[in-house]
This record gives C-alpha cells, structure tokens and sequence, in this order.
C-alpha cells in the first residue's frame, strides 16, 4: 500500500459545468496514473435551446468514465436541481455504480422514475448533512449549506493526498424559509485541519456584496400578495420549496387559498411534503374549487417562470386553460430570474398577460426573488473558513471562473487552477497542473434515443428548420429519356418568389432541364443524374428564394 501510495496522484476533471452554467458532472481520482480509482460528483443536464430543434436533453459526454467504469467507485449527488442531478435516470444504466444522496433527492428521483417509461430502479444510499461515508479511497463527509432547495450540501472529500471542498450551489443566508444555516463552524474546522483545494460556485463571483436573504424575499412577496386586488398568481422554480412555502405562508395570512398549478411542481409539493417541509400550512385547494373562490382570496402558485409553452403560466396567457382563468386587474409575479436564452419565451408570455389587463411584477419592481448563490463578500467568507492552497472556480461561465479566480488570488490563495472541462487537473503531489485532456463534450436525448449531435440528425434537422426540404422523384425511360414530368414535394419551402412564380414549378423545370442537358449516353449513371437534379433545385430555389432548401433526388428507369 506505501508503494501504491507514493505513486499515487490526486485528480479533478470536470465533464461538464466549468465554462458553461448547467450539466454539473465532475470526477476525483487517486491512484497511480495507470490504475486511478474514481468517483463522481453530481450528474446534471442542461436544456436544450432553438439551435437544437427537437432534443429534449442535454447532458455531457461521459465516454471517458465509461471507458474506466470498472474502476468508478461511486457517484454522489449535492443536491436535486436538474444540472447536477437531471442526468442520473439517463446515465447511470452506462455507469451502474454505487449511488449516494439526501432524502429528498432521493423522493424526487423516484417521482421522476414513476413518470418516465423505461426508467431505470436506482439502488441509493441516504445521507444527511452532518454524516461521513467512504467511496472507493475517499472518505466523504456531507456539509450543510444553504441554497434554493432542500438539503443541499457541499461534500468535503478526502485522500490520502489532501483534503478537497466541492461547495456544489450555495450561498450564506442569515434567514432560510426552510433547512439549517451553513455549517460556519464545520468549514472553520476543516480549515484548521487542512484544505488541499476548493471547487467552489462561480455563478455570482462579479457581483459585490452578499445575497439577500430568502426570508426578505419572503416579507416582500407577503406586502405584494396582501395588497393586491384581484387574484395573485406566482411563478417560480419548481424545486424552490422554500419559495413555495413562504408564498404559500403569505397567502395564509393575507386569508387566501393557494392553487398549485404543474406537474413539475405538484411532484416536488408531494416530495417536500412527505418529508414535512410544508408542515403547519393549510391544505392547498383543487382546480374544481376555483370558480367558487372570489378572486381577491385566491393565490396562484404555479409553473412557466421560463416561458415554457406547456407550461401553466404560458396556458393561462392564452387562455388555454378550459376552467382556469386569470382576468383584467390580476397579478402575475415572477419570482425567479431569468436563464440565458429564454428571453423571448418569457417575453412571450408577460406580452399576452399584459393584453389581457394583468398587472406583471417582476424583479425589477420589488425584490420578488434572490439567487441561491454566493456573491463576492460570500466567497471571500468561504476562502477565509477554509483557507484553501487551491482554489479552482467551477460552475460558471469563463467570465465567472477567471472573476473568481482574481477575487481569489488578491484574497491571497497561494494557488487559482483555472480548468475547462475536459482538464485532467493534478492537485497532488506537487504544485497544481493541468496534466492531460480527456474527451468530453455533449450528447443529446433525443425522444427514446441517446447520441451525438451526428447520430441523432440533430445538425441536419437544424438545417431543415432554416430552409425546408424538397423531394424529387426522376423516372426514366428504356431511352433514358424522361418518362414523365418529375414529381416534386416541398415541405418549409417558400410558395412563391416576389413575381409570385410558384417555386415548385420553378425547382421541377430546373430538374427537367438538368436531365436533358446530361448526354442520354451518361444518364446510364443513375446517380450522376441525381446529383446533377439535386444541384439544380437546390440552385433554381437559390436564385428564386435566396436560400438553398436540403433535396433528396430519386432516380429510377
């Protein structure tokens, strides 16, 4: 084992989250380079945006672990937010290693399992903050902090190199709706004791100060929901029980109901429930009760904070809900912030509340929602806790991580490793050093199928989305002559070009004109004449449209 030991290096290397907001997926290593012993932390996704039609997920390339699975000791997840646990039902069928998290990560996994076919039967073990477990060479210890769900943790891990902090999300709030404080006197102790490195939340590292507190937010929902005149529905983050608790505690005391309105939020409200974090409110009411509440005593509380379509807010602004409705002089509060690229969806969405007559409160009108992350006066109450010999700046995109990382170094960190992902980062022994690349990247799901961008069409149906598809089918005769007019299907092609030509009849006499300009002695070479049709339609719709649909050509005799 001395041997062993005194060949052994001590890794980290992110697969996902460092440059980049979302997918959290980071491994440890110790061992000699040639027989590393690994562990995961967290297992997360990102959503996909317009650039990605039809994928449902996002979440990282994780070929790397796969191709050391019998080496991987065992996963642990911080906490249940979608970019560090969202991956795990997809993945772990890849990985099967053992798997560790708090209670209610563990109630939502199931929940999510019961609701989506074919979802693998996870075996986890349960910890709380506070208790220590050994993975593989690493001894694990779970350290409360406070963030926008319940139980989150940062883990405290450590080797027989050092001792290593992964905060996960987190932030120091004086005044939690739900939860313990953050452990001040554990990070105080573990920094006596030694901390070799800290992967530490970069979300909010170019903001000064510190994070109001959930307890704030809490005051000022209660003075907005007491002062409105008609109903009040709310929009935020699911997994925010918090929230949900301190709206629905304002409702109360303001002598109003509290309709709960998406499945997302119904199954977290069930999670939360079970395990007692709604303890003391008053039942929440059915949708069969609306009609017969008058409006000034009812509270909304519901999903679509992102403009998502489906999703209960988007619904009521178009008034697609058959029992449901908001009317002139409500108030819709959205009690969340916004992530980068559903600008317009949300916009969307307030724009049709806004015709109906709904008054929209958002956080820029009255402090309605507060990040779950640590600003800059946090962390440097994190550095001086702990008092790390590495800093490396995780979660967050490049400008967060080197914002994090100058912060640091001018806290006086003797080290800032700046990482991607990919990096394989030696933390020990020796000064820190990036010592190899591993692959990484992304792979979507896409439907009942996983892959990448290639294997699963997604480039070639962005292209579909941008200029349509034209099928042409060219029959020729025992001459090789054209027995008939080709056929033609267009779909998201232009029907007409500005002289209201149609296009259709455009790209077929660019086909036909293609044929007959092939030498009848070279159309034997049936797929000579396919690329010479597809070329022309592609071109003749060019020169009409000013964009190039992708074509597929057919040619039989």
């Amino acid at each position: 084992m001395a041997g062993k030991n005194k060949e052994a290096e001590l890794v980290f290397c992110p697969l996902g989250g460092v440059g980049e907001i979302g997918m959290n997926f980071a491994l440890y290593g110790f061992g000699p380079p040639n027989k590393r012993e690994w562990i995961i932390v967290d297992c997360g996704v990102t959503f996909p945006d317009a650039t990605l039609p039809g994928v449902d997920l996002v979440m990282p390339d994780i070929r790397f672990i796969e191709e050391e699975v019998e080496n991987l000791r065992g996963i642990v997840i911080t906490h249940a937010h979608e970019d560090h646990y969202g991956a795990l039902l997809t993945l772990w069928p890849r990985l099967k290693a053992e798997t560790w998290m708090t209670p209610f990560t563990a109630g939502l996994l199931e929940a999510k399992r019961q609701s989506e076919r074919g979802a693998p039967e996870i075996p986890v073990n349960i910890y709380h903050a506070g208790e220590t477990f050994e993975v593989g060479p690493f001894k694990v210890e779970a350290v409360a902090v406070t963030h926008s769900i319940p139980e989150p943790v940062s883990l405290a891990i450590t080797s027989p190199l050092g001792t290593m902090i992964h905060t996960g999300d987190w932030k120091i709030d004086p005044e939690p709706e739900i939860g313990p404080l953050i452990d001040e006197p554990r990070f105080k102790k573990l920094g006596d004791a030694g901390v070799l490195a800290l992967m530490c939340d970069s979300t909010n590292a170019m903001r000064d100060g510190e994070s109001p507190s959930e307890e704030e937010v809490g005051r000022s929902l209660r003075k907005l929901i007491e002062e409105a005149e008609g109903r009040v529905a709310i929009t935020t983050f699911s997994s925010n029980v918090g929230r949900i608790r301190s709206i629905a505690e304002a409702a109360r005391d303001a002598g109003r109901k509290v309709l709960v309105l998406g499945r997302s939020m119904k199954r977290v409200i069930d999670v939360a429930g079970e395990l007692g974090y709604l303890d003391g409110l008053p039942p929440f009411v059915s949708e069969e009760d609306y009609g017969y509440i008058p409006r000034n005593e009812m509270t909304i509380i519901c999903t679509g904070s992102q403009g998502e379509s489906r999703a209960a807010l988007a619904k009521l602004s178009r008034e697609e809900m058959r029992d449901l409705t908001l009317t002139a002089g409500d108030t819709v509060i959205y009690s969340s912030r916004v992530i980068p690229g559903n600008e317009k969806a949300i916009l969307a969405v307030k724009n049709g509340l806004i015709e109906m007559g709904i008054h929209v409160i958002e956080d820029d009108d009255a402090l309605v929602h507060v990040s779950g992350h640590p600003r800059k006066s946090e962390l440097k109450r994190m550095y001086e806790w702990t008092r790390p010999d590495i800093l490396v700046p995780v979660h967050g995109e490049a400008a967060h991580l080197v914002a994090q990382g100058s912060l640091a170094a001018m806290s006086g960190v003797p080290n800032v490793a700046q990482v991607r992902n990919g990096d394989l980062l030696r933390l020990a022994p020796g000064a820190p050093e990036i010592i190899d690349q591993v692959p990484f990247g992304r792979i979507y799901k896409d439907g009942d199928l996983i892959g990448s961008e290639e294997a699963m069409g997604v480039r070639e149906r962005r292209k579909l989305s941008y200029a349509g598809h034209v099928s042409v089918n060219v029959i020729l005769d025992d001459r090789y002559e054209l027995a008939d007019e080709p056929d033609l299907v267009a779909i998201g092609v232009a029907k007409a070009d500005e002289t209201g030509v149609d296009l259709e009849d455009i790209m077929i006499e660019a086909a036909e004109s293609a044929v007959n300009s092939i030498p009848r002695a070279r159309r034997k070479d049936l797929d000579l004449v396919a690329e010479a049709v597809r070329r022309a339609v592609r071109n003749a719709a060019d020169d009409a449209w000013g964009k190039k649909p992708i074509a597929t050509v057919f040619v039989t005799r």
